[in-house]
């Protein structure tokens, strides 16, 4: 609901800023704020038309740009240009109509200015020399800069567009990690504002709800649903960081070994590592050289941040088990008393008749002597 180190330097990183070219301009329209472009006029490819301010009622943040020689001393005179357009809104003045702008085309162009040079040159006279347009004219349809960023900022999270939920938690986190990677990674200056506001438009929002409803179903706390996705976020800006500082690095490596031979550059990275096998003090790092591997191989980029995902993942497993609440005991089943087996008993000898006198008449026992 990318995204912070940069991929790349700024000139390769983005497309080159259009500059329409005379003669090439739509023909002349009246469009006011708020309207729809025009069929011709589509968005870059992935990313969604930006909302009007109307569609967005609450108050936005104020930002802070870095000040860049100029864009200091324009800032007076762009608020000045920005009062005297708004006095004639109220006044139901309507925009230009011969400037055959829109906000989308603004909030583009915008983008790829950024893009190219940082979040640093963004103005909107800036805009407007690349649009070939008056300042002026830019203030009918965006209020100031500050509303411009905004606007950048809801077109890119209709590109990440987190996945609506589908009950596999770790596949809609994965998805929404992976799109908000791609995103960053081709806008790195959005590094300096997503994620660190609550939401600012629509797009934004819908995400935020979308990801809250990926964990819905795990009965967590408002607390700990916030963390971990925090911890989503914070994991992505932290490779997309890593990912273009390698980039640089690589950069940084090939044009200082330009012009030498393979043959020079083996026998300086030999020298190196047999500087730590002989010093005895490092001796994992002596290892890892052993090793061969590349910790910052381009090939492996997608492959590591596939595995620093899955152990993030498996954490936020192991903490939503951790957070349920323990079964009731249950009492141990009782089973029926069994009834003793009967046993026999032992035989015993009948005892024996009394001896007969041979003196009394059969069938009588004989008296016993006194």
């Amino acid at each position: 609901m990318d995204a912070s180190g940069q991929r790349g330097d700024r000139a390769e990183r983005a497309p080159t800023v259009a500059r329409p070219t005379p003669g090439k301009r739509s023909a002349p329209k009246r469009t006011a704020p708020g309207e729809r472009p025009a069929p011709g006029e589509r968005p870059a490819p992935g990313e969604r038309p930006a909302p009007g301010p109307e569609s967005w009622p609450f108050g936005r943040p104020q930002y802070v740009f870095p000040p860049a020689g100029r864009a200091v001393r324009d800032e007076k005179h762009e608020r000045r240009l920005a009062e005297h357009v708004q006095r004639h809104k109220e006044r139901g003045a309507r925009s230009p109509r011969d400037r055959g702008l829109s906000r989308d085309e603004i909030v583009r162009t915008a983008i790829a200015v950024a893009d190219a040079e940082g979040p640093e040159a963004i103005s909107m006279r800036r805009i407007a020399r690349e649009l070939r347009a008056g300042p002026m004219s830019l203030y009918w349809y965006v209020g100031s800069k500050e509303e411009l960023l905004d606007l950048m900022l809801e077109t890119l999270e209709a590109a990440v567009e987190a996945p609506e939920p589908t009950g596999d938690w770790r596949t809609d986190l994965r998805v929404f990690a992976n799109r908000m990677r791609a995103v960053l990674n081709r806008h790195p200056w959005a590094l300096e504002f997503i994620g660190s506001r609550p939401p600012v438009g629509p797009n934004d929002a819908r995400n935020l709800e979308r990801l809250l409803g990926i964990l819905a179903g795990l009965d967590l706390d408002a607390r700990l649903t916030m963390d971990l996705l925090g911890a989503i976020a914070t994991y992505v800006l932290g490779a997309v960081i890593r990912e273009g500082r390698e980039i640089r690095g690589q950069r940084e490596q090939e044009q200082a070994e330009a012009g030498r031979t393979e043959e020079e550059l083996d026998a300086e990275r030999e020298r190196y590592r047999d500087w730590f096998r002989a010093s005895g003090q490092y001796p994992q790092i002596a290892r890892l050289m052993e090793s061969g591997i590349d910790p910052d191989d381009p090939a492996t980029r997608d492959e590591r941040f596939e595995f620093g995902l899955d152990v993030l993942l498996d954490g936020i497993a192991a903490q939503v088990h951790a957070s349920l609440p323990p079964l009731p005991a249950q009492p141990l089943p009782t089973q029926p008393a069994q009834p003793l087996p009967a046993q026999p008993l032992p035989a015993q000898p009948l005892p024996a008749p009394p001896a007969q006198s041979p003196l009394a008449p059969p069938g009588r026992a004989a008296p016993a002597a006194p």
